[in-house]
């Protein structure tokens, strides 16, 4: 009897282990205009692709979030335009994560530095956050407290100028906002006045100033969204909204200098465009872009390592509507995307010798989803 029961723990204490190795916390952030109640928590497992809800937390139109680099804080924009609290502009928020119940515990709120905030970062070091300001045009730098929680506006960065199209362009738009991975450096595309705007960033003092050159610009019209660094760090590649165009760059020391210029929808395509997130598989041997308008699709490219080149490689249907933000799993076996008019999110198998995608036929029904995160 007390044979059976030593293996028992032991069995239990293995399943254990192989549990906590297989998962991790899956964020979601939302638009709250429907049914959704702001950001919603899932745990997945990176082996077979399974997920079940744990918990969620209220707040208005979490639709880009931001994950510390120790995994213990969570930062939601609140696209908005107004607020009683803040006169008008939008907002960020600041949660702990409870790593154990994978719940968000919410500690405070600041004004993002503009209006309708649709991005935000936090630095490697954990001092400092930024936020894109889309209908403003402007990027802002928020200090943090030693809780995590948000301090003060450091920083308000505002563009200037406009671009060729009048329905989208009449004034700036900063779309996202990334450094670089030594963070050293901050990456503003503004999809209004078609430039990535270069910022040197002094970790130390918390000051923005315009890199030399101050930024690189785009083809007129084609509309800057978001981009991402290769893991050599050597490539940074660009999605443009407007064309549903992919640019690729070579990267040293803030400096972007163009190398390739393609595009990301599918071939002989005719339809709306609207492409909407960029990213680099965690190998760096494949690139991925969602295109939402009338494609709605990923584009799939391979990377040439050593000249930042891009191959088409395939595209492959979101099976819903509207492909918003997407992301891989920290192992790279899966690639989740976030439909955002057809509530739910797609969970694709990635062969990673091909970078092609198959459907896993399994799925997270959630309103409005637009960004994924995640916690291990």
């Amino acid at each position: 009897m007390k044979k059976t029961y030593l293996i028992h723990i032991l069995l239990n204490s293995f399943y254990f282990i192989a549990f906590s190795q297989s998962n991790t916390y899956l964020l979601i952030g939302t638009y709250t205009s429907g049914k959704s109640e702001g950001i919603y928590v899932y745990n997945f497992n990176s082996k077979t692709g399974d997920n079940s809800f744990v918990s969620s937390s209220k707040v208005a139109n979490p639709s880009y979030l931001a994950v510390s680099s120790d995994n213990k804080k969570v930062y939601a924009v609140t696209e908005n335009a107004d607020s009683t609290k803040f006169g008008v502009g939008g907002a960020i928020s600041a949660f702990s994560f409870d790593n154990k119940k994978g719940t968000l515990t919410y500690l405070n709120q600041q004004f993002s530095g503009g209006l309708h905030p649709c991005y935000v970062t936090v630095d490697h070091l954990g001092k400092w956050v930024f936020a894109a300001n889309y209908t403003s045009g402007t990027a802002a730098m928020i200090a943090l407290n030693t809780d995590g929680s948000l301090g003060s506006v450091k920083q308000i960065l505002k563009d200037t100028g406009s671009g060729p199209n009048k329905q989208r362009q009449k004034e700036p738009h900063v779309h996202s906002a990334m450094l670089s991975p030594d963070n050293n450096y901050l990456l503003t595309p503004d999809l209004g006045t078609d430039k990535v705007m270069i910022y040197q960033f002094d970790k130390n003092k918390g000051i923005l100033n315009a890199a030399k050159p101050a930024f690189s610009e785009s083809i007129p019209g084609s509309g800057p969204r978001h981009l991402d660094f290769h893991p050599n760090n050597r490539f940074v590649y660009l999605i443009e909204e407007l064309t549903g165009t992919v640019v690729a760059f070579k990267y040293r020391l803030g400096k972007l200098q163009k190398i390739q210029r393609m595009s990301a929808l599918p071939a002989n395509f005719t339809g709306s465009i609207g492409s909407a997130d960029i990213h680099i598989s965690r190998d760096g041997e494949f690139l991925y872009c969602s295109n939402r308008g009338s494609s709605n699709s990923i584009t799939i490219f391979k990377i040439d390592s050593l000249t930042g080149k891009l191959t088409l490689v395939g595209e492959q249907s979101c099976l819903g509507k509207t492909p918003r933000n997407f992301n891989f799993d920290p192992t790279g076996n899966f690639l989740l995307v976030a439909n955002q008019q057809s509530d739910d999110i797609v969970i694709f198998k990635i062969d990673k010798k091909t970078g092609l995608l198959s459907d896993t036929n399994k799925r997270i029904n959630v309103p409005n989803p637009v960004c994924i995160k995640w916690i291990k």
